[in-house]
């Protein structure tokens, strides 16, 4: 018999080690980012066009130390923006965003992408002709370490970027992702903002401090000095008017305008990452991107004025925005449009239809104290000041204030049922309501899990009316929404109506007191 050999086993090599991940490559800004920074150079030249216009032709010797100064600055702010191109990178790692700044002073920030609650895209003019855009990616904090902002990049890469950092978030598709679009009829409520008049006033102090900054004494130009010589030497019952008319027609176009260039392609959808968001925007694009996560609830918004005309705004009220400043100017989701369309969104916004909010209203002290303070703080002031002078300068001031009164008191009342009308509270579903306000009146609908604490305040006064306001505190929006002037009897009740077992422990003693009275 043959020996048999043992089998040969093959040879076995050792394993390789998988290899090590490269880590993220660094990016860089787009260069066309230096074009944006040389736009600066306008503002010199424009000056400089501005005060030749104004003088003819002649600049003394402020105007051209204020254009060296301007130029100086110019230099600086370019070469700053050369070297803040050359020294800043970013990337995005598997789990956070990082930028890296600084030349003398180096800078490294990093936010975790579990923490982004909010990127948002911009473009102004310039940017939009290079084709640029500035991403932000913040955590919603107030503090400048809980955003990082990359100016600029090229607009594919920003809308890229973009998805990248909300990817993150749970796929959670929308049934009608679009919520709302532009609208040209919308543009017949701009004449109703603040901006129909505000704005003229806010734009000719605007021209005032450019042309005195550049050492042009406004009043010595001649078409403002044959203005006024014209004013003063005419009827006061006819240049008054005409010149309020001319403020209202300046101020309406000039409305019309900001409204165009602030609302210009609007846009209002879901986005498959459940985000919640909206673009506008003419010569400046804005891009609002609020997570379904961090959203709360929604705010109507009724100014007197747009509120006589038919019309509503609607904000979000949603964390991770900003400071309160920022959340005021990033919340916004519909501008100033129909009653019946704001309702539509809120409905779209809220993910179920709320209708006609019909409120409990407040007592009826609530509408004597809005009737006192009217009186008090809008009539009586003037009233007693012409008074006195009346007294000590001439009878004629006796006059004027018997007028103020007989004209200012209506008008006081009226807007004092005003207001109390515009008080209400209520619940209906998973949502708190809160409303109030005349010259700007607005409705809140909260989602009751988000209401963290209540603050139940009064004073002297509202204690002897029998009314206490009660604040639900929320981390997002205005942080707090107050319940105006409601009976303090129900206050508590209600509170605990709507957020169950917050305020079990501060009620149980009351009713542990009511069973063991005498009977």
């Amino acid at each position: 018999m043959s020996e048999q050999q043992p089998e040969q086993q093959p040879e076995q090599w050792p394993a390789q080690a998988a290899p090590a991940q490269a880590p993220e490559p660094w990016r860089t800004l787009d260069p066309r980012t230096i074009a944006v920074h040389c736009t600066w150079m306008g503002a010199p030249l424009g000056s400089l066009a501005l005060t030749a216009l104004a003088t003819g032709g002649r600049l003394d010797t402020r105007a051209w130390i204020t254009l060296a100064v301007i130029a100086v600055v110019f230099a600086g702010i370019a070469a700053s923006g050369v070297v803040t191109w050359r020294r800043t990178r970013y990337r995005v790692t598997a789990d956070a965003v990082e930028l890296r700044t600084g030349l003398l002073t180096r800078s490294v920030r990093a936010i975790p992408l579990h923490r982004v609650r909010n990127v948002d895209i911009t473009a102004n003019a310039v940017q939009r002709v290079l084709g640029l855009a500035v991403l932000r990616a913040g955590t919603g904090g107030g503090g400048r370490g809980g955003e990082i902002s990359l100016e600029a990049l090229a607009r594919p890469e920003a809308v890229r970027l973009r998805a990248e950092l909300l990817a993150r978030a749970g796929a959670r598709r929308a049934d009608d992702p679009v919520l709302a679009g532009a609208d040209l009829r919308r543009l017949r409520y701009a004449p109703l903002t603040f901006w129909a008049v505000g704005g003229v006033f806010a734009a000719a102090g605007g021209v005032w401090r450019i042309l005195d900054g550049i050492g042009i004494e406004p009043w010595r130009i001649g078409i403002v000095r044959r203005a006024f010589d014209d004013f003063g030497h005419s009827f006061l019952w006819v240049t008054v008017p005409l010149a309020l008319l001319a403020i209202t027609v300046l101020g309406a176009v000039g409305a019309v305008a900001l409204y165009a260039e602030e609302w210009w392609d609007y846009r209002l959808e879901w986005t498959d990452a459940a985000t919640l968001r909206v673009r506008h925007g003419l010569f400046t694009t804005r891009s609002v991107s609020i997570e379904r996560a961090r959203l709360r609830g929604v705010t109507l918004r009724e100014p007197l004025l747009l509120r006589a005309g038919g019309g509503a705004s609607v904000r979000a009220v949603a964390g991770g925005l900003g400071n309160t400043e920022e959340n005021r100017r990033r919340s916004v989701v519909l501008p100033p449009a129909s009653y019946a369309e704001a309702l539509r969104v809120c409905d779209g916004v809220l993910g179920e239809p709320l209708g006609a909010p019909e409120l409990t209203p407040h007592p009826r002290a609530a509408l004597r104290r809005r009737l006192v303070r009217a009186l008090a703080w809008c009539v009586l002031p003037p009233a007693v000041v012409l008074a006195v002078l009346g007294a000590l300068l001439t009878p004629v001031l006796l006059y004027c204030a018997a007028g103020w009164v007989l004209l200012a008191a209506p008008v006081a009342y009226g807007l004092g049922r005003d207001a109390y009308r515009g008080l209400g509270h209520g619940l209906r579903g998973r949502f708190l309501l809160v409303r109030s306000g005349t010259f700007g009146r607005e409705t809140t609908a909260l989602d009751r899990s988000a209401v963290l604490a209540w603050t139940f305040t009064d004073s002297p006064f509202s204690r002897r009316a029998g009314v206490v306001t009660a604040t639900a505190a929320v981390a997002a929006g205005e942080g707090g929404y107050r319940i105006r002037d409601m009976s303090a009897d129900t206050a508590a009740g209600f509170a605990e109506a709507a957020t169950p077992g917050m305020l079990a422990e501060f009620l149980e003693p009351s009713r542990s007191a009511v069973n063991d009275g005498p009977s």
